[in-house]
């Protein structure tokens, strides 16, 4: 099965996580299965200093997975390879409804651009360059060669999702 991917990008600070957030509550409150890839520009840790699998990664472990009755994780350490392809990380995800994809801005996946009026970069995404296919924004923009949305209308912008991917519930 084909995962089906959609995606919201724009600049630092303007809202992409919001949005995400948002679209993922209404999605899956319409009944679809939804997973999230977060793409992140810097270092981050999941584990703390001084647990168990902390240490395992510490002790040189590629790969240590956490488990649970409520949840599981598998952390990869990247060590001196290099950071894997989207489509590499959607090929180890479970099958859902929809993946929606915090990021990757240069992927050619379709993709929401969120703007904000008040956003400390207010340069625009190239719509055909990074596969914009909607803008969601708070400010009235016109003449854009996609579609606007109102950024704070989630029952509107989860609308276009559904419809752009095909879901069907």
């Amino acid at each position: 099965m084909t995962q089906k991917i959609f995606g919201i990008t724009g600049w630092k600070n303007s809202g992409k996580t919001t949005l995400a957030e948002c679209v993922v509550r209404e999605l899956t409150k319409r009944g679809y299965k939804i997973s999230t890839i977060k793409h992140a520009h810097h270092s981050f840790d999941i584990d703390t200093v001084g647990t168990d699998s902390y240490r395992h990664r510490q002790a040189g472990a590629a790969e240590v997975a956490i488990v649970s009755f409520n949840r599981w994780a598998l952390m990869h350490e990247l060590r001196d390879a290099q950071e894997p392809a989207l489509e590499e990380i959607v090929s180890r995800m479970a099958p859902c409804d929809l993946i929606l994809v915090e990021g990757y801005k240069n992927d050619k996946h379709p993709k929401i651009e969120v703007r904000r009026k008040d956003s400390p970069t207010q340069i625009p995404l190239n719509a055909e360059q990074y596969s914009i296919v909607a803008i969601a924004t708070d400010e009235g923009l016109r003449d854009q060669s996609v579609p606007v949305l109102d950024l704070n209308n989630i029952a509107a912008v989860s609308d276009f999702v559904e419809n752009y991917c095909g879901l069907k519930n």
